[in-house]
């Protein structure tokens, strides 16, 4: 089997499957130690020019386009993941000879087939590989492109190995076996026609570039950069899907300045263990760009998904290159020149692809946050219902883990005589073990309620950071007075009349009743700061001797003399209680410009 590929002493074929970075590196390591003379590829001889030229300008990523005859371009992706110009480039290091050789033609015919995942070249050799494809390649049809095209390659290897002693031919796994056969029969060929016009060298816009790689842009990114930096590429496929989780939630962090949130190592197993099942129940050995981000949404929500995608296009090399008209890609399609939309074909492309639509919330345009910024009304502001459900779920969790802790403050533990009450005391129980008795604990009932919790989320907030400062009354008997300072929803405005803030720490009354803003309260002279004019108010405001403080940590001195002067006492509960993820989803709120907004405001409202 390891000679199934050798058409003569002086010839042998490469079959590879055209934009695969496992065939590129099976390529580079087989031509750099085959110790031929002579690289032929599977590209017409016009485009030779253009290809040499665009491999100078690696990493730089262009394309090498011909008009053909109905108006469509028919390019070749200077890709550096791609194994013919992977093939190319060692070619060119090594100073190789170089020959394109396939069949000139005025309108390429496309193909595309399901290939099996190509990164089963880790533990199977090429030759085996290519053999079990056979009985799955279709012979073209007699006279067809295609086999006028294996043809004419067949008869350009018998004229190269005229003149060099070792010719190796990097093919598509399609065209291998009609290549051999049509060599071994000696098979008539056709006679090429030559277009009229001559390929352009074109660059591409970097937002565009996912349509003329093979790869995600930043796996291509990693592959150049592996190979500047002189290192392995073999796991670049599997690590580069991490490496793009690790800079997506950078990204996500520094856009969203989130300072709690659950994308952390264990959350990150549990995403690769998703992707893993689903690309496994897509008959695939590594995952798409659709299975990523599917799984990014159901972990870290839109907002990760987002940054996760646009993480996959981001390719740091592609500058802009002097000399070069710039084209816009799309499916099948590329814009030059704004109004021009040209048709495409790609000619080192046979994968059968299947384009998903997948329903994310994207962040608005700059423009369009300033026109909405314009046309705010200032006197309509209320909120978003789902947000008020958490924030007041929160609120009356707290409220109980208050007066569970009231109750254990007045627990009585007494010997077991006949109910255990409860519970039983192992504190005392232990402690008399000697004697062989059992104590019981009796809590009773909590004295008072709860009426107002305060809720910091900072302990040093910064009031340049926390602008806005606000006071909402209930809209129904369910909700709370709410009072809090936050940062102002006009920087951020995601939607027509919909604004994102961020609370640095809320108080609220419950059940709720009207009381005079607090930021404009003369009354509150004891306060200095933005944490101190909340925990004032609280205890100015509140009917009950408790005041429950939710912060990340202790209360400072400052806090308790203020709650003496007001004769209050306050229950501390530490925010580390909660999981990092409920708090991000409280403080994240929407500030909505009129009731009227509700009707659509899902549409553009994220869930983090």
């Amino acid at each position: 089997m390891a000679h199934i590929f050798e058409l003569s002493e002086k010839v042998q074929l490469l079959p590879v499957i055209h934009g695969s970075g496992n065939f590129s590196r099976e390529v580079r390591q087989r031509i750099l130690s085959s110790g031929c003379d002579c690289l032929a590829v599977c590209l017409p001889p016009e485009f030779q020019t253009t290809v040499e030229q665009g491999l100078r300008k690696l990493p730089y990523i262009s394309i090498s386009a011909l008009e053909e005859s109905e108006g469509t371009l028919s390019y070749v992706p200077i890709d550096p993941v791609q194994p013919v110009i992977m093939a190319l480039r060692i070619a060119q290091q090594e100073g190789i000879a170089r020959k394109f050789i396939d069949l000139s033609v005025p309108q390429y015919e496309t193909r595309h087939m399901d290939f099996p995942d190509s990164f089963a070249l880790q533990g199977l050799s090429l030759e085996k590989f290519a053999v079990a494809l056979l009985p799955f390649i279709e012979r073209p049809p007699a006279n067809s492109q295609h086999d006028q095209r294996a043809r004419w390659m067949a008869y350009q290897l018998h004229q190269l190995e005229m003149d060099y002693s070792k010719v190796v031919l990097v093919c598509s796994v399609l065209d291998w076996p009609w290549i051999k056969q049509a060599y071994d029969e000696r098979s008539e060929y056709p006679k090429p026609s030559v277009p009229d016009g001559h390929p352009v060298l074109y660059g591409l816009e970097p937002n565009t570039l996912f349509f003329a790689l093979s790869e995600f842009p930043y796996i291509t990114y990693l592959y150049e950069k592996n190979r500047q930096e002189l290192k392995s590429d073999r796991s670049v496929a599997i690590d580069g899907v991490k490496e793009i989780m690790l800079k997506a939630r950078e990204n996500f962090l520094a856009k969203h300045k989130v300072r709690y949130h659950n994308l952390t190592s264990q959350t990150f197993q549990v995403y690769l263990q998703y992707v893993r099942n689903l690309t496994l129940m897509e008959n695939r050995l590594t995952p798409d760009l659709y299975t990523l981000v599917v799984s990014a949404k159901q972990v870290g929500g839109d907002a990760y998904a987002i940054a996760l995608m646009e993480a996959a296009r981001d390719y740091p090399f592609q500058k802009e290159e002097a000399g070069l008209d710039t084209l816009a890609m799309g499916i099948d399609q590329a814009v030059l020149d704004e109004d021009h939309v040209i048709n495409m074909r790609n000619r080192l492309s046979e994968t059968q692809f299947e384009w998903r639509s997948l329903d994310l919330k994207p962040n608005p345009e700059q423009f369009k946050q300033e026109q909405w910024k314009y046309t705010w009304n200032p006197y309509g502001q209320c909120s978003w219902p789902p947000e008020d459900e958490k924030i007041e779920s929160l609120n009356t969790h707290v409220r109980e883990q208050t007066k569970l802790l009231l109750s254990n403050d007045l627990a009585r533990t007494e010997k077991f005589t006949s109910s255990v009450k409860d519970g039983i005391d192992i504190r005392d129980t232990l402690r008399n073990w000697h004697t062989g008795d059992i104590y019981v604990k009796e809590i009773p009932p909590s004295r008072g309620t709860i009426e107002v919790v305060v809720m910091l989320f900072e302990m040093e907030p910064q009031p340049d950071q926390y602008n806005w400062r606000q006071t909402w009354f209930a809209e129904h008997k369910e909700e709370s007075t709410l009072c809090f300072f936050a940062t102002n929803y006009m920087d951020n405005m995601i939607g027509p009349g919909i604004g994102q803030a961020t609370y640095g720490g809320c108080m609220m009354i419950f059940p709720p009743r009207p009381i005079i803003n607090i930021w404009e309260d003369p009354r509150l002279l004891m306060s200095e700061t933005l944490e101190e004019k909340l925990l004032e108010a609280a205890f100015f405001h509140s009917k009950e001797k408790h005041i429950t403080v939710v912060s990340p940590g202790p209360p400072k001195a400052s806090w308790r003399r203020m709650a003496r002067q007001y004769k209050k006492r306050i229950i501390h509960i530490p925010l580390k209680r909660f999981s990092v993820q409920t708090i991000e989803k409280v403080r994240q709120f929407h500030v909505l410009n009129g009731k009227h907004i509700r009707s659509f405001a899902t549409r553009f409202i994220q869930d983090i």
